[in-house]
C-alpha cells in the first residue's frame, strides 16, 4: 500500500511540474471571436425586475424577442394594469410618483426595457438628481424600483415595500477593470 502511495503521489508531482512548465516555445495565436451562426435572443432585462415584475407570464416570450423601439407601443397597458394593480401609491387618478411621472408615463418608460447611457455625464441608476442616465456597480437599482413603484410623490408611501433592505455588495468592488468584486 505504501508503494502505491508513492507511487501516485509521484505520478502527481511529475504531472504537475509538467503542466506548470515555463516553456515559452509554443506562442498561442490570438483568434478573432467567431459570429458565424444563427443566434436567437432568449431574454432581455435592460433594467433589472421590470421584465419580471411588469410582463405577464403568457407574454414573456413575446416581451423577450420584441425590439425595444416597439416595446412600449406593444406592452404599455399591460404594464399600467400590472401597475396599477400592484401598486397602492397609483390608487388614485393623478397619482404620481417622486419623479413626478403618473402610472401611464411611468410605465412607457418602463415597457422601453433598456438600459439608458450617459456618455458626457453621471451614469447612475437614481442620484436623487440623475435618473436612468446609466447604472454604476453600486447603485442600489432593486430599491430605486421599488421607491418608484410603492414610494408615491415623496418616497414615503408604502414603506414596508420601498425597500428591498440590501445595502451594499457582499464583497467591495474593485477600483480598477473589471471592477466587479474579486470571487469569494
Amino acid at each position: 500500500m505504501k508503494t502505491i502511495k508513492i507511487l501516485a503521489t509521484a505520478a502527481l508531482f511529475t504531472l504537475t511540474m509538467f503542466n506548470c512548465s515555463n516553456d515559452n516555445d509554443d506562442k498561442m495565436t490570438p483568434m478573432d471571436p467567431d459570429f458565424s451562426g444563427t443566434y436567437t435572443q432568449q431574454d432581455q432585462i435592460g433594467r433589472p425586475a421590470v421584465n419580471t415584475v411588469f410582463v405577464s407570464s403568457s407574454s414573456k416570450d413575446a416581451f423577450n424577442v420584441t425590439t425595444p423601439s416597439q416595446q412600449n407601443a406593444m406592452f404599455q397597458s399591460m404594464f399600467q394594469s400590472n401597475l396599477e394593480a400592484l401598486s397602492p401609491a397609483y390608487a388614485n387618478a393623478g397619482d404620481k410618483n417622486a419623479l413626478g411621472l403618473d402610472a401611464a408615463t411611468f410605465t412607457g418608460l418602463l415597457a422601453t426595457d433598456v438600459l439608458n447611457v450617459s456618455l458626457d455625464g453621471t451614469t447612475t441608476f437614481y442620484d436623487g438628481t440623475n435618473v436612468l442616465t446609466g447604472r454604476a456597480l453600486n447603485d442600489d437599482v432593486i430599491t430605486v424600483e421599488l421607491l418608484l413603484i410603492f414610494g408615491g410623490e415623496d418616497f414615503s408611501e408604502n414603506p414596508g415595500l420601498s425597500d428591498d433592505h440590501v445595502d451594499g455588495n457582499d464583497k467591495a468592488f474593485l477600483t480598477s477593470f473589471p471592477y466587479l468584486a474579486s470571487p469569494w
